[in-house]
């Protein structure tokens, strides 16, 4: 193995959701290294200009790579979206592994299923979700459902309280509740919220989000590009944030039991 074997994959969030993803990636590769650095005062990114997005993904891609990453994983859906493919131009030796919400694995699981797709608005506008909706617009019956203040919300680590149990409470109002077969977590922060959603939903729809799939993927990557860190090697995690104070909130998003 070359010392670039044992460089760290770097994972990029608009601020402490990606930790659902680095969980994921953890889970399955306990022997990386791993740098995560949330923009946590710049969130959230999806109420933002793409152009603005794409700026301050930009700079935090090239902080990952001068600390020596090996991979980049976009563990944001707002940031894939506004971001991903200028990246890979710019950087054609350097996994850049995307993330998208989970609709294809809804959209099939069932017959016809009802399903939600809880995003930030740039998410839920941008071309490339488009075009993913018109692939399975036949295969469910698909709801958009705009939810750029559960980001704050979980930016400000207000799970389990009130204040968000109220807020989702109004989010969902206005749709049938009874109707909902899946509910797809189409922003990192998301499943941070999981159970208050179920609580406020009263049954239990599927969940879906891409964290697992993005996991996955990277993992494949870097095998096939002989990137993978040594079988016995030691993992660790670093973790960094544009808010220092956030550092505390990332930690402890990560021990989170989702």
């Amino acid at each position: 193995m070359t010392n670039i074997n044992a460089a760290p994959i770097g994972v990029f969030d608009s601020g402490a959701g990606g930790i659902s993803v680095l969980k994921r990636l953890w889970a399955l590769m306990p022997n990386e290294q791993y740098l995560y650095y949330g923009d946590s005062a710049n969130a959230p990114y999806g109420t933002k200009p793409v152009e603005t997005i794409r700026d301050l993904t930009t700079k935090a891609v090239e902080h990952l790579l001068d600390e020596g990453c090996k991979a980049i994983v976009l563990a944001c859906n707002t940031a894939t979206a506004a971001a991903a493919a200028d990246l890979r131009a710019a950087y054609p030796d350097i996994p850049i592994i995307g993330l998208e919400p989970a609709l294809k694995p809804a959209a099939l699981s069932g017959n016809h299923p009802t399903v939600v797709v809880m995003a930030t608005p740039l998410t839920l506008r941008e071309e490339k979700f488009t075009a993913l909706t018109k692939r399975f617009e036949d295969e469910c019956d698909l709801i958009k459902l705009p939810a750029p203040e559960l980001v704050t919300l979980v930016e400000q680590n207000k799970m389990g309280t009130a204040e968000l149990r109220d807020y989702l409470e109004t989010l969902f109002a206005p749709l049938d509740k009874d109707r909902i077969d899946c509910l797809v977590l189409g922003c990192t922060h998301f499943p941070f919220a999981k159970r208050e959603i179920r609580a406020v939903l009263g049954r239990r729809p599927v969940f879906f989000d891409g964290a697992v799939g993005e996991a996955k993927y990277t993992k494949v990557v870097l095998e096939e590009r002989g990137l993978r860190a040594p079988d016995d090697a030691v993992g660790a995690i670093r973790f960094e944030s544009s808010d220092p104070q956030k550092i505390g909130l990332l930690e402890q998003l990560f021990a989170f039991d989702l």
